[in-house]
C-alpha cells in the first residue's frame, strides 16, 4: 500500500508548526471507549520556532516505563525561549502517552509497542495511528531526531548515547558527530536485535540524522541519569546550531556491539544471580550470570557465559527471569 492511498491521519495538532514563538499544545487522537464515548488521547507537544535553521525532533516515552527522556524534555519544553532558538525544536516528551501514564513498556490500550509499530497505520490501533503521524507528519519536518531510551523495568544499562551503522556513510558520520556532542559517559555503535518496525529505522530510511540513548533502567531515573539527559539534549541543540553556545563536552568511552555474540538469553526461567556488574570487563567464557531453578531445592544453577571478550553494558533487572529473556549485553571498548 503506497502513501498516496492512505487516509489522512486522524490526529490533529493544536499547535501551528509554522508559527514563530513557543507553543504548548497537544496531538489529539480520537479514541472512543467505555469511559469516554467521544474521548481523545491528548499527547503533549511543544514547538519552538524562530527564524531560519534546522529542525530538531526530540522524543521520549517511546516506551512508557523509561523516564530520563520525559524528565529532560518536559523541563526543556518549559524553559526554552523563542529568542534562544535558530530554527525549530519539536518536543514530544511521551510519544506513547497511554503507556507513559500506565508506566508500562507497551500501551495498555492495545498492547502496542511504539518502537515496533512503524510505519504505522492511520486506520490501525491507537499505537499504530500515533506511529503513522510521526511517520508522515513529524519525521518529514525534521533534520535531526533524538529519541531518549533507558532500560525500563526489565533492563539496566550503562549510560550511553548511540547511533547505528548505516549504508549512507555520510549520514552515519553525521549521526556519530551528534553522539559525540551528546557527551554521555559512554558512546555506542549500536546493534539492534531486530530493527524492523523501529522509529530509528523509519527516521534513518528517510535520511534523517538519528541518535538515541540508553541511560539506565529499572523503571526509574536517578539524579545522575536525569542530569546526563538534560545536559545531552542541550549539547545536541548547540551542536546543531539551533541553540547558541559551546557544547559542554566531557570524556566518553566508546563502545561497539560487533555482532550477535553481544546478546545472552535465558533458556530456562528462575532466580537470576549476577556474576558481574555493569561496566565490568570479562573474557570470553567467563560466567556472567547464574539462573537458579526455583521449583525445588537441590538443583544446580544454569551458568550464562560471555560469548566474547568485552564489557557488560546491559543486564536483566528483575530478580526473576523467564525463558527467552535477555540476560546480558556485552560490548567492546574501542577507545
Amino acid at each position: 500500500m503506497t502513501e498516496t492511498r492512505l487516509r489522512p491521519s486522524p490526529i490533529s495538532a493544536t499547535v501551528d508548526f509554522t508559527a514563530e514563538g513557543v507553543q504548548h499544545g497537544f496531538l489529539r487522537l480520537p479514541y472512543s471507549r467505555d469511559d469516554s464515548a467521544w474521548g481523545s488521547v491528548m499527547i503533549p507537544i511543544t514547538v519552538a520556532r524562530n527564524g531560519k535553521g534546522p529542525t530538531a525532533l526530540l522524543t521520549g516515552g517511546n516506551h512508557g516505563d523509561e523516564y530520563e527522556g520525559p524528565i529532560a524534555l518536559f523541563d526543556l519544553a518549559r524553559s526554552l525561549k523563542p529568542e534562544e532558538v535558530s530554527g525549530a525544536v519539536i518536543i514530544v516528551p511521551a510519544m506513547n502517552f497511554p503507556a507513559f501514564l500506565a508506566g508500562t513498556r507497551t500501551s495498555p490500550v492495545d498492547r502496542g509497542n511504539m518502537n515496533r509499530s512503524f510505519p504505522g497505520r492511520p486506520d490501525g490501533t491507537v499505537t499504530e495511528k500515533i506511529a503513522d503521524y510521526f511517520q508522515r507528519v513529524l519525521l518529514p519536518m525534521a533534520d535531526l531526531v533524538l529519541d531518549f531510551h533507558s532500560g525500563g523495568k526489565t533492563l539496566d544499562f550503562l549510560p550511553f548515547c548511540a547511533a547505528h551503522i548505516l549504508p549512507n556513510k555520510q549520514q552515519q558520520e553525521k549521526a556519530f558527530e551528534f553522539v559525540t556532542a551528546f557527551a554521555a559517559p559512554y558512546s555506542m555503535q549500536m546493534l539492534e536485535i531486530d530493527a524492523v518496525g523501529m522509529y530509528d529505522t523509519a527516521a534513518e530510511e528517510m535520511g534523517k540524522i538519528f541518535i538515541t540513548t540508553e541511560l539506565g533502567g529499572g523503571g526509574t531515573a536517578t539524579a545522575r541519569s536525569a542530569a546526563i539527559a538534560k545536559r545531552g539534549v542541550m549539547n545536541v541543540l548547540r551542536h546543531a546550531g539551533i541553540v547558541a553556545g559551546a557544547v559542554d563536552s566531557g570524556q566518553t568511552i566508546w563502545l561497539d556491539m560487533p555482532d550477535g555474540r553481544c546478546f545472552s538469553f535465558a533458556e530456562d526461567g528462575g532466580l537470576i544471580e549476577p556474576a558481574i556488574d555493569l561496566g565490568d570487563v570479562v573474557k570470553e567464557g567467563a560466567v556472567i550470570a547464574r539462573i537458579h531453578p526455583t521449583g525445588r531445592t537441590g538443583r544446580a544453577p544454569r551458568e550464562i557465559r560471555a560469548a566474547m571478550d568485552g564489557i557488560l553494558c546491559a543486564r536483566h533487572f528483575p530478580g526473576l527471569v523467564k525463558s527467552g529473556d535477555c540476560v546480558a549485553v556485552m560490548a567492546i571498548v574501542t577507545s
